[in-house]
């Protein structure tokens, strides 16, 4: 097994860039890509949904980005210590029929020795927005290094 740096115990720097390092994964939807940063067998439970390993793992991000267009992700880290991590987040996207949304989230991560995670409880919450009041306006792909975060926005 290959490790995927980062590696726990964390310190603030290496917290911060695993958190950049997962929003920049996910900002690709690329489900494959993301699904490389948990093991194996990596438990989920994302609202609600349970599940387990790679495979499932894979299907979900597929499932989800087929629903939520132009999805745009920023990760803020808000604490950590030795292996695991707390992260707010927020994303904005669009479904089928153009309306906006901006989902607000927290997730808790845990790492293995390796680097990967090996367990994710995310809770997260959709407010409907106006297509007007998008805060995450760059390009498909990462974030850009000069965009701000959320803290920086406001949000």
């Amino acid at each position: 097994m290959s490790d995927r740096p980062p590696l726990p115990p964390f310190t603030m720097e290496t917290a911060v860039q695993k958190a950049r390092m997962a929003e920049n994964a996910w900002n690709t939807r690329d489900p494959e890509k993301v699904a490389l940063a948990y093991t194996e067998d990596s438990r989920w439970r994302n609202r609600g949904e349970f599940l387990q390993g790679r495979e499932e793992i894979v299907a979900f991000l597929q499932r989800k980005w087929a629903r939520e267009l132009d999805y745009r992700l920023i990760k803020e880290l808000w604490g950590f210590r030795e292996n695991r991590m707390a992260v707010r987040f927020k994303y904005e996207y669009h479904d089928d029929t153009g309306n906006w949304f901006r989902a607000h989230g927290n997730e808790l991560w845990e790492f293995d020795e390796h680097g990967l995670m090996r367990r994710r409880e995310a809770s997260i919450n959709d407010v409907p927005i106006k297509a007007s009041e998008r805060m995450f306006l760059w390009d498909a792909g990462p974030r850009p290094e000069d965009h701000p975060g959320l803290t920086e926005l406001g949000l």
